[in-house]
């Protein structure tokens, strides 16, 4: 038989194959977007959920709590990780965990000020200050669409905050600072990361953020007990939020890409307002929802780059694998 014809047989009987072999690989990227807009949603929805638990318990002693719980639910889930990892990963976790204390800190206490709905789209910001803050720290002049994605998301704060005054409120300036911290938080987790199990260094961080969170409760507010009403909170900000969040993004993102990611986590802030509306009744103007639009424009512009360069998203690379929300 000519080679031709043989190559034409072998080739007809291997298409189902490979159209399965194709059709599983979609089957799983579809099932890994799908899980990571899943965890998108619970960190949009935990804005609200933080805001209205800190108006019966005191921030710094609701972030202890929420991130004792999960610490202990990580350690479960990689004990033997964190172990091994421990005394080269020490040092870069705490550090980083100091960055990411900041940002909850800021949050939290901003929350109390402003609405979800604004919280969601301003902590969104911390994406466009990562490129800033390369450009300072490494003396790199920043590209067009980075500039471009500033821009925006700057206008889009301003529609956001700004109401009759050239100053934003209070909880939107606290809320913003905690995106400053979120995006230290990026910018030491993208210099650390490549060189330590991700699941380790994500557990020191929680780690971290637990210890300080208790030692500011301590000075500042005093240890109090935990409301009954509070723990609902606890248990989707500490369990859902974080530690399972935190291994469902590292499953999921190894089935699809580095663009679905970014994209898909673009819709956080979108939550956020849906969990504002839902259940605290908040409603944004339609220049709020301008404002927003900006923001996740902005940070998309700023992002592609980057997303042109890796095919991949370092577990920890942005906040919101935190669930920034809270």
């Amino acid at each position: 038989m000519p080679d031709r014809v043989r190559g034409a047989i072998v080739v007809g009987e291997m298409k189902p194959f490979a159209a399965g072999h194709a059709g599983g690989r979609a089957y799983r990227a579809l099932r890994a977007d799908a899980a990571l807009l899943g965890v998108s949603c619970i960190w949009g929805f935990t804005f609200v959920t933080v805001k209205l638990a800190v108006e019966a318990l005191p921030p710094f002693n609701f972030l202890a709590v929420r991130f004792w719980v999960a610490l202990a639910v990580m350690v479960a889930l990689c004990y033997r990780r964190v172990r091994d990892s421990l005394p080269q990963a020490l040092g870069p976790g705490l550090l980083i965990g100091l960055f990411l204390f900041g940002g909850y800190a800021f949050q939290t206490f901003g929350l109390r000020l402003t609405t979800a709905s604004k919280a969601g789209f301003i902590t969104g910001l911390s994406v466009v200050l990562v490129p800033c803050l390369g450009s300072l720290l490494f003396r790199q002049a920043p590209s067009r669409p980075v500039l471009a994605g500033v821009v925006s998301a700057t206008a889009g704060l301003a529609l956001l905050t700004l109401e009759g005054s050239l100053l934003p409120g209070r909880g939107d300036a606290l809320v913003l600072m905690g995106s400053l911290f979120f995006a230290l938080h990026i910018v030491a987790v993208g210099k650390f990361a490549p060189r330590f199990d991700p699941l380790a260094l994500a557990t020191l961080q929680l780690g971290a953020t637990a210890a300080l969170s208790t030692l500011s409760g301590l000075a500042f507010e005093g240890l109090r007990p935990v409301p009954t009403v509070v723990w609902p909170a606890i248990v989707l900000t500490g369990v859902f939020a974080s530690a399972l969040a935190m291994a469902v993004q590292n499953w999921a993102q190894r089935e699809t890409t580095a663009a679905h990611t970014a994209l898909i986590f673009a819709t956080e802030p979108v939550f956020a307002a849906a969990g504002g509306y839902l259940l605290a009744g908040e409603i944004l103007a339609p220049r709020g929802w301008l404002g927003g639009l900006l923001v996740v424009l902005g940070t998309a512009v700023a992002e592609a780059p980057r997303l042109r360069r890796s095919g991949r998203v370092v577990l920890g690379s942005r906040p919101g694998q935190l669930g920034p929300g809270g």
